[in-house]
């Protein structure tokens, strides 16, 4: 026994050794297969545990209501992307639909319980549209183009949509019956990436469709689908921006308009004069969206007021407006009213993380269909944003959303990530915060959500005083006076101060980065635009003349030379601080060329670029394990630059 145990003792020191080289190799988080991390050091386990919480919150958005069962078709994510999930009744079990490895979003077909799906590949855009039945797509494009929603006549018979299909840059216009793709035909070719079909009149004779050529102008015409003949309505000379249209049962045309206001009101249209009357009684803020009940008797709209969403009934015959007011303090998303006239919506804010409600319309009376999880964490304790105006270098108010620190758990003054959106047509809105709370609640880390002029919820003025390249920079300067606004605050560490932001707010970061590095430690910019030119030229087609209008004619001589000065990548000799920049391969916006430059130009300054690629990525990511993966680079990266 005496000699059996000590040949043992050899063969225990080897295995403890090879259990030390596992823990070792453990040490290190798996980084997804898709992912390339460029210069960028291997994640810690030890951050997977401690974020781990944060990371398993989902999500649960309002799609559609089942005309046959009355369930809800809500978007919600169990895998690795998000699918389609019915919920029968209120706090019942979701049951998946869909079980794709790309994320899909669709509707259900009127009179069906066939659902109609849009789904691409890889993040790439380039959209098909399917039927889903029995956990089966069909499908009903050419898999080639690509193809957008538009409507679905209200007895089903009818599919609108636009298609690149024939030159790969003109939205041109087609309509089939979904339960029969070989119906699919081309009603009006057209030029321009901006063209969608936006309703179907009852009887299916006519459609109306809408020409979006700018956040400010949108041309809007009818459709004679057996003819093709497309009548303007309207003065299309006019600078008219309509954010959605919809016909009621008696064939009334509703729309939302900014004509002779600031702000998009909720009206009527004459289709033969072009006649805007507006029937909401509110002076200020935009009407975001607008659904119409099935029998005419009410229409639900909301109300963005300075980013908080407000729910209201318009009773069409009365003009008497009812408000919702049980439901949370916080966005509201796409809605629809269901065929017995109950209103289905999504609902987001700082302690609700996007999840699905319906309301009465009777009786107002607001119910909560799901309670989607937080990794178990309670989102009560989750921070509640503080609203920030300042008015910047001009006298222009300016405002955003500041979220602090429990001051109990974190005294002092703490760092702050500025967090720009992109757009430039966008909004920061108080909505759930998701993976970025771990920021908040565990590190200790502020972050300020700026509404910069050219966003949209505050007029047409204000979303156009950035257009164009010799307004470009004005939006820079916001952030100017934001920081100032934020380095006066005595919660606020100045000496710790960081910016992210993604697309154009990832321009935004750039921009930003190299004109106030003085005061920024660090930047992180996502998915951005480095050098307007070059971004210009190798956009999509379909979408290049749209951006143009809002950016600059990089054809212009003189616009082509002031594009090149502000260009983030003219000045990166003047980036001097830590940067992280994060690109989805198959984006087809703002392509991985965008990156690549910037990242090539700093690091042969001799600075620091972190550079992180997702191969099965778009304008975002959007899989859980590369989102994961990515938030985890983003503390590595805050903690080795920000928070030391």
């Amino acid at each position: 026994m005496k000699f059996r145990t000590l040949a043992i003792v050899p063969a225990l020191l080897c295995s403890t050794a090879v259990a030390a080289q596992e823990n070792n190799a453990a040490a290190v988080a798996a980084k997804p297969a898709a992912l390339i991390a460029d210069g960028i050091p291997a994640v810690p386990q030890e951050l997977v545990d401690l974020t781990r919480p944060y990371m398993e919150f989902r999500t649960a958005s309002f799609s559609d209501w089942d005309p046959k069962s009355r369930s809800m078709l809500i978007s919600t994510r169990f895998g690795n992307v998000a699918q389609l999930h019915t919920v029968a009744a209120p706090g019942m079990d979701r049951r998946q639909i869909s079980f794709e490895a790309e994320p899909v979003g669709g509707r259900y077909i009127p009179g069906t319980d066939t659902v109609l799906v849009r789904k691409d590949r890889g993040g790439d855009e380039f959209f098909q549209l399917y039927t889903l039945k029995d956990g089966r797509l069909t499908l009903l494009t050419d898999g080639k183009s690509r193809n957008e929603l538009g409507a679905i006549s209200n007895d089903g018979k009818l599919v609108g949509f636009s298609s690149t299909r024939r030159n790969g840059a003109d939205s041109d216009l087609y309509v089939m019956d979904p339960m029969n793709p070989s119906t699919s035909r081309m009603v009006a070719q057209v030029k321009g990436g901006g063209w969608g079909i936006i309703d179907f009149a009852p009887g299916n004779t006519m459609a109306v469709v809408g020409n979006y050529q700018s956040i400010e102008k949108t041309n809007m015409f009818t459709l004679d689908l057996a003819s093709g003949v497309m009548t303007p309505i309207g003065d299309h000379s006019k600078k008219i921006a309509y954010g959605g249209a919809q016909f009621a049962p008696n064939g009334a045309l509703w729309a939302t308009s900014d004509e002779n206001s600031d702000f998009q009101r909720l009206g009527t249209i004459d289709t033969r004069t072009g006649k805007f009357t507006p029937r909401s009684p509110e002076a200020r803020w935009d009407v975001e969206g607008f659904d119409i009940a099935p029998d005419g008797s009410f229409i639900a709209y909301v109300i963005n007021e300075a980013g908080m969403s407000r729910l209201k009934l318009l009773n069409p015959k009365t003009g008497k407006v009812r408000v919702v007011e049980g439901l949370p303090k916080g966005t509201i998303g796409g809605f629809r009213i269901a065929p017995w006239g109950t209103i289905g919506l999504t609902v987001s804010s700082a302690r609700v993380p996007t999840d699905a409600f319906s309301v009465d319309p009777k009786t107002l009376k607001v119910t909560r269909w799901t309670m989607s999880e937080t990794g178990g964490l309670d989102p009560a304790r989750n921070v509640e944003s503080e609203f920030v105006e300042v008015k910047s270098f001009d006298g222009e108010p300016v405002s955003g959303f500041l979220y602090r620190p429990d001051p109990a758990k974190f005294p002092g003054k703490r760092p702050v990530i500025v967090n720009i959106h992109g757009g430039p047509e966008g909004q920061s809105t108080p909505s759930f915060r998701g993976r970025a709370n771990y920021l908040l609640n565990e590190l200790g880390v502020a972050i300020f959500y700026p509404n910069v002029r050219g966003s949209t919820g505050f007029g047409k003025r204000f979303v156009s005083l950035d257009n164009g390249p010799f307004k470009r920079e004005d939006s820079v300067k916001d952030i100017g006076a934001f920081l100032d606004r934020l380095q006066s605050d005595p919660t606020i560490d100045a000496s710790k101060m960081a910016v992210t932001g993604g697309s154009y707010g990832g321009y935004m970061c750039y921009a930003t980065a190299i004109r106030y590095g003085d005061r920024f430690k660090a930047a992180d910019c996502i998915v951005a635009i480095s050098n307007f030119t070059t971004f210009l030229e190798n956009t999509q087609s379909y979408r290049r003349d749209l951006r143009r209008v809002e950016y600059g004619d990089e054809r212009d001589p003189a616009q082509r030379a002031k594009l090149q000065e502000i260009s983030p990548l003219t000045s990166v000799d003047k980036l001097r601080i830590p940067l992280l920049v994060v690109t989805g391969a198959n984006d087809p916006r703002v392509p991985q060329s965008e990156a690549d430059q910037i990242v090539a130009a700093v690091r042969a300054k001799g600075r620091t670029a972190w550079h992180l690629v997702g191969k099965n990525e778009g304008h975002g990511f959007a899989k859980k394990e590369n989102i994961d993966y990515q938030f985890w680079t983003e503390v590595q990266f805050w903690k080795q630059n920000l928070l030391k």
